[in-house]
């Protein structure tokens, strides 16, 4: 197999990456709700205030200047209303912000964790049979999946940033232009290893989707093969795209959340960080919006899975059929 796995799965991934990312943004979107935002600029009419009030004491300024309480939070909203809002805010444009991190992610993270799995299949199967059990299918899968998070993480970070821009306020957004400028934005300003911001929570996802979605693609297709009910066609391959799809999704949307949130808080200089790692914003995400709130998103994260899931088999096997003789 060699470099061939990894110039196929690298094709089918971007392919895939590409046709579903609306729905990927709609998830970080949808992720992110109930999250505090930065504090907004301050109003015209606070700097309209007197110059006099500056010297009264701060007892006398407290009771005369009234301080409106804070807006309560925006109702949580569904996948289609998140689109819809999206679209009449920001223009249909925007449901393709960060695409081209979308492609350099895939380009390294999935590229590499479908190289390495085909390999690690290859020299692990039973000599003579050339089967693998689903133990040793699952840890290729975690293996694959720790070491492409690690060569994809910078992408993952500006990616997620670029999705998440349009839900600040204007004089707030980082506006990157493309992928390249997001990363040499955040090496300058906040340093190299801001690149690499959530590292330990993308190998963790990237180890649950690998193992998850790669063992239950090959498992349910090698059930469905070996019981007969169909051929080695585009329905086994539509159904065990859809079942990996499903399993991947499930296990890795809590992970998946706070990723989300730890890449996508902004660190001001001479501030603590909102987050001081992954299990304090998986403890802070609990205690303020509840348990189930680690599966924010889940409706998008499985309609993202599904097709996701299914263009990368479906592409990948034809990929193969063409590069056979190669």
């Amino acid at each position: 197999m060699g470099v061939k796995g990894f110039v196929e799965g690298g094709i089918a991934s971007i392919v895939a990456g590409c046709s579903t990312h609306p729905l990927d943004l709609i998830k970080v979107r949808m992720q992110l709700q109930g999250e505090s935002l930065p504090a907004a600029a301050p109003t015209q009419a606070a700097h309209s205030l007197r110059p006099a009030l500056a010297f009264h004491s701060p007892a006398i300024s407290a009771a005369r200047v009234h301080v409106p309480p804070p807006p309560p939070p925006p109702p949580r909203v569904g996948l289609v209303s998140v689109g819809v809002r999206i679209v009449r805010a920001e223009g249909v444009a925007a449901l393709f912000s960060g695409v081209s991190a979308t492609v350099l992610r895939q380009s390294l993270y999935s590229t590499t964790r479908m190289g390495l799995y085909e390999i690690l299949k290859q020299k692990w199967s039973e000599p003579g049979t050339n089967t693998l059990p689903l133990t040793r299918k699952i840890t290729a899968g975690l293996v694959a999946g720790a070491v492409g998070a690690m060569v994809g993480n910078p992408a993952d970070v500006a990616m997620v940033r670029m999705q998440a821009d349009g839900r600040l306020p204007v004089h707030q957004r980082r506006n990157y232009r493309s992928v390249v400028d997001a990363l040499a934005s955040m090496s300058k300003q906040e340093g190299v290893a801001s690149l690499w911001r959530g590292s330990s929570l993308t190998v963790n996802r990237a180890m649950v989707v690998t193992a998850s979605q790669l063992a239950t693609y090959d498992q349910v297709k090698e059930a469905i093969l070996d019981s007969g009910a169909m051929r080695d066609g585009l329905g086994t391959h539509v159904t065990a795209s859809f079942a990996a799809g499903f399993v991947a999704a499930v296990a890795s949307n809590p992970i998946d959340v706070i990723k989300t949130r730890v890449m996508n808080m902004k660190v001001e200089p001479g501030q603590a960080p909102p987050y001081a790692g992954a299990l304090d914003c998986a403890m802070k995400t609990i205690r303020a919006e509840g348990p189930m709130a680690l599966y924010k998103g889940f409706i998008p994260t499985i309609s993202r899975q599904g097709p996701f899931t299914v263009v990368l088999f479906v592409t990948l096997e034809q990929v193969r059929k063409v590069l056979k003789d190669f």
